[in-house]
């Protein structure tokens, strides 16, 4: 199975763990079973707690224990601009929206978007959030082809 594509996306909020390395392992060990390939990515999109040297000492780490990637390693901070535009594309189309729930608030309840006056209340009061896909918007975006999609 030449086409198996997988991924290890760590996030560097601290040192390589065991956790990490079991599911590195996992990772490696699947793509080589079925001949596939792995991607490693940096999950750095979290400035406040992510940190330049625990990525640097991950990449360090992983090599020791003997994983390697044929592909460059996507550092997600590094992505910002294109992530920007592609938001902008789906909230153009009406698929995507601003979510200004906590975390906390996610473990109770449902996202779901705001009217425009709510939502404007909330920018106004410089209320963080998060941009959220409404799969209910994209279901009905992309009619008989949402049932087409196929995930490998």
């Amino acid at each position: 199975m030449a086409d198996f594509l997988t991924r290890f996306a760590p996030s560097p909020t601290g040192q390589l763990h065991l956790g990490h390395a079991a599911s590195a392992w996992h990772v490696w060990h699947a793509a080589a079973r079925a001949d596939g390939r792995v991607l490693l990515r940096i999950e750095d999109i979290d400035t406040t707690r992510c940190r330049p040297e625990y990525a640097q000492q991950i990449l360090t780490d992983l090599h020791w224990l003997g994983f390697d990637w044929p592909e460059p390693v996507r550092v997600q901070s590094e992505h910002f601009a294109e992530y920007e535009r592609v938001v902008a594309q789906l909230d153009g189309l009406g698929l995507a929206y601003r979510c200004f729930l906590t975390r906390s608030d996610l473990e109770h309840t449902t996202p779901a978007p705001l009217d425009a006056e709510q939502e404007a209340g909330l920018l106004a009061a410089g209320k963080p959030f998060a941009w959220r896909l409404s799969l209910a918007r994209a279901r009905d975006y992309l009619g008989p082809a949402w049932d087409a999609l196929t995930y490998s």
